[in-house]
């Protein structure tokens, strides 16, 4: 039983939920009247937030992390303009990992030559460099980084280390820029919503079960959307802290902000384990405290789970779904179908039920939340004296790091999973995101994994190629494996098996990974690769802009990895004008060409031509514009003019920065959009010098129009609201647009062009 709260409660010890609506009980209980506002700081939360705030106000935070962490798809950009905007040493732990493009063999050396970039910038700037295939990044944190009080900042959005006592927060590159240029993380005082935990999972459950359990009930209805979740209560107990990792790292799936966990002894243990004993404390909430939420969960309610393509939300028991295969499966179709926006492509899951049983051709378990040991120890105990068999049905499991790996080794997992058919590759972050092990065309896959968007598999529909992806625990997945490939819930597996405690060994790390925090060498020479580029310079905001559409979404959520994709592009990462060449070419394959269509009027302005002379139908839109200023003349030469997309809610997944970057590149000035999936997208958005407007009504504009936006310097200096602006087609129409609060920086970013212009100013 998972039950949401209708409004805010009182935590009493850690153990007793009062709604705020109950008073009388609550003053019963304590014996004097509550004030919400003191009982607030009595999360877990507000403890580690303030301790890390340098502003006066606890409504606006100015946050300095501990520690950074970045894989080697964003880093060298994020490297590349902190180095643009003056940085000169890492002043902090920066610790990079190559887990997301080591197994991604397209685009000849490029992989590595980013590779050899991130090293030589551990050793010049003074980082933490961890080689490919040694972990991937979450699991490298976890065993070498977090502790309980914490702060971490990742450029990748599962960027949580909660069940270890840290606040981790996933970002685009221009927050990390911030923290290197010794800025702050500025944000308002973020919602705290109680996760209680009670009861105990039951044999076959694993985290993903219970992971999936929470996002179905919470992300459709932003229940926790941009808020810390705590998790508290006794339920924490039941599971070990490698468990509650792999919960943890999925709490990004449900729109949050970040998550945190009261600790205890297993928390200890395992930090200590890890050689970092003196980084526990007990965090429990004070003996009062407030939650604007609760989400109750009992833990021995909880029952294997499914989440069907094409997001983690999408959520069935494994029971329920082999009850009704047919209508729900038919459903995924149509969605398909749609998602596929190419007649071209047929997506089919009915012609996998055979006699009534549901057949799939793929198993993955991987990465952060996939890979950890308690999930690979438990799938290898369904596994003894099975058989995966030797048809379509493949299973692939990925180690999250080579401690964990060579912990698997002694404890004969791994050849016990070898027995049984199962390939074992190295800590890798592919198959969350397409860059490996991509299924056959018209085929399903189940993954213990973060993320199952569209194309995630790897899939192509503009190619006519397309797959599909459901998440699953490893225990099910398994079982799947175990039973020839049926679908199959691991409880039907279940037994009294317990997983052995695990044994930490740090020798992979002390004998790889370069350690330079602290011990810069300013004279090493970066090493940039032939696909290293530079940032494309960027122009300041103009008083005056004149936004043309060039990609219009009506889809309820649009991924980041639908604005960029992420898999083979991902190659091109270090290079900007390159990796734009992808920018929504899965959802919106027209978006390149008109966004490079529009930023020809631009280039042609910025020379001292009047663009309308390169696109004649802007001689009638700047006769539309001048009648609006009743008469005045319009100067062509003072109107700046750039791309727009419009997307409903645009955003969520990724924090890869390129989803906003390659849209500026390209020309982009602004997206407009109902609101914005998740805070990191539009910190991309503001970061690369675009407006992130918002509007209430339908767009009544269409691909091609313009959109005139006059004084917009002046509307970013004011309130926000109700910023005039009107849409230039066959007739001119009115448009009320408006933007959800700026901080300073954030209006000076946006006016400097980017976060690189905005920087470089104030340097001079």
């Amino acid at each position: 039983m998972i039950k949401l709260y209708e409004g805010g409660a009182y935590l009493i010890n850690g153990s007793e939920l009062v709604t705020e609506t109950e008073t009388l009980i609550l003053k019963s209980k304590l014996g004097y009247e509550v004030n919400k506002q003191e009982a607030k700081k009595g999360t877990i939360a507000y403890g580690i937030l303030a301790a890390h705030n340098t502003s006066k106000s606890m409504e606006n935070l100015k946050i300095k992390f501990d520690a950074m962490t970045s894989h080697d798809i964003t880093y060298v950009g994020i490297i590349q303009t902190a180095r643009a905007s003056g940085m000169k040493d890492f002043p902090m732990s920066f610790n990079l990992t190559n887990c997301h493009n080591s197994l991604c063999a397209v685009g000849g050396t490029l992989n590595e030559d980013d590779h050899l970039f991130g090293l030589s910038a551990c050793q010049k700037y003074g980082g933490n460099f961890v080689p490919s295939h040694m972990a991937v990044m979450h699991q490298y944190m976890r065993e070498m980084v977090a502790g309980c009080g914490m702060m971490i900042l990742g450029s990748d959005s599962h960027t949580r280390y909660g069940a270890l006592g840290t606040i981790a927060i996933g970002e685009g590159g221009g927050e990390l820029v911030k923290q290197l240029l010794k800025d702050t993380y500025d944000i308002n005082y973020p919602k705290v919503i109680c996760v209680y935990l009670t009861g105990k999972p039951n044999p076959g459950i694993g985290p993903h079960d219970i992971a999936l359990s929470i996002i179905g009930k919470v992300f459709k209805n932003a229940y926790v959307k941009n808020s810390i979740m705590e998790f508290v209560g006794p339920g924490v107990s039941s599971m070990t802290t490698d468990y509650r990792n792999a919960i943890d790292v999925m709490t990004t799936e449900t729109a949050c902000l970040s998550s945190i966990w009261r600790t205890d002894g297993d928390t200890k243990v395992f930090l200590t384990k890890h050689g970092r004993a003196d980084e526990y404390k007990e965090l429990n909430p004070a003996s009062v405290a407030y939650y604007e939420g609760v989400v109750y969960v009992d833990l021995s309610t909880i029952e294997s789970t499914i989440a069907l393509p094409f997001h983690p939300s999408n959520t069935y028991t494994i029971k329920e779904l082999n009850a009704n295969l047919k209508d729900i499966l038919t459903g995924i179709e149509k969605t398909a179908s749609a998602k596929a926006g190419n007649k071209l492509v047929h997506y089919s899951l009915l012609d996998k039920i055979i006699d009534g049983k549901f057949y799939v051709q793929q198993g993955e378990i991987a990465g952060c939340c996939g890979g950890n040991y308690v999930n690979i120890m438990d799938a290898a105990h369904i596994l003894r004296n099975a058989s995966c068999g030797n048809g379509a049905f493949s299973l692939s499991v990925y180690p999250s790091s080579q401690p964990v790996y060579l912990d698997l080794l002694h404890k004969g997992a791994i050849s016990t999973l070898i027995e049984a058919g199962a390939i074992i590759k190295t800590a890798c972050c592919g198959p969350c995101f397409g860059a490996c092990d991509t299924p056959a065309n018209n085929t399903f896959s189940i993954r213990h994994t973060t993320r199952n968007f569209p194309n995630r598999d790897g899939s192509n529909p503009v190619n006519g190629q397309m797959a599909a992806v459901a998440l699953m625990d490893a225990r099910s997945i398994a079982a799947t494996a175990a039973n020839g490939g049926v679908l199959t819930s691991a409880t039907d597996f279940a037994d009294d098996y317990a997983v052995p405690e695990d044994d930490f060994d740090v020798t992979p790390y002390k004998k790889r990974v370069y350690y330079g925090f602290g011990n810069p060498h300013p004279e090493t020479e970066l090493i940039c690769g032939p696909n290293i580029k530079d940032w494309p310079e960027m122009q300041s905001l103009k008083d005056n802009i004149l936004l043309k559409v060039a990609s219009k979404i009506m889809d309820e959520v649009t991924t980041t990895d639908e604005l960029i994709p992420s898999g083979e592009t991902s190659t091109y990462r270090s290079n900007p004008l390159k990796m734009a060449e992808f920018t929504l070419y899965r959802r919106d394959p027209a978006y390149v060409t008109n966004a490079k269509t529009i930023g020809k009027l631009e280039e042609a302005r910025l020379a001292g031509e009047n663009p309308a002379t390169v696109a004649a139908e802007l001689e009638d839109v700047y006769k539309k514009i001048a009648t609006l200023l009743q008469g005045h003349s319009v100067n062509p030469m003072n109107i700046e003019i750039g791309s727009m997309i419009y997307a409903v809610k645009p955003g969520d997944g990724s924090a890869r920065e390129q989803a906003a970057s390659c849209q500026r590149v390209l020309g982009g000035l602004g997206n407009i959009c109902k609101e914005y999936a998740t805070k990191r997208y539009r910190s991309n958005v503001i970061n690369w010098g675009m407006l992130p407007f918002q509007m209430k009504e339908e767009p009544n504009f269409s691909v091609g129009d313009y959109i005139y936006i006059p004084n917009v310097k002046k509307a970013l200096d004011g309130n926000l609201q109700n910023i005039q602006a009107y849409v230039i087609g066959k007739e001119v129409k009115e448009l009320t647009l408006y933007i959800v609060g700026l901080t300073d920086i954030e209006r000076a970013i946006i006016k400097a062009g980017s976060l690189i212009n905005y920087n470089k100013q104030r340097n001079k």
